[in-house]
């Protein structure tokens, strides 16, 4: 199953999230298909391209809870 969930990136005590989406058996940190934004919250700063996430949705993409507050 296709989930579109948040990958951790940056260092650390500055986090740096992206919005990906990816097999849900793969591990976090592990390949994505496809990387729809991102998210700084030291900067409050969120970026989506709404257009690929509901092309993802449509063809089953399930998402996180995490990933639904941002949206």
């Amino acid at each position: 199953m296709l989930k579109i969930r948040l990958d951790r990136t940056g260092v650390a005590n500055k986090p740096f999230y992206r919005i990906v989406v990816t097999d849900e058996r793969e591990k976090l940190g592990g390949k994505s298909l496809d990387i729809l934004g991102y998210w700084q919250p030291s900067k409050d700063e969120i970026k989506i391209d709404k257009e690929k996430l509901n092309a993802w949705v449509k063809k089953g993409a399930k998402v996180t809870p995490a990933v639904a507050k941002l949206i």
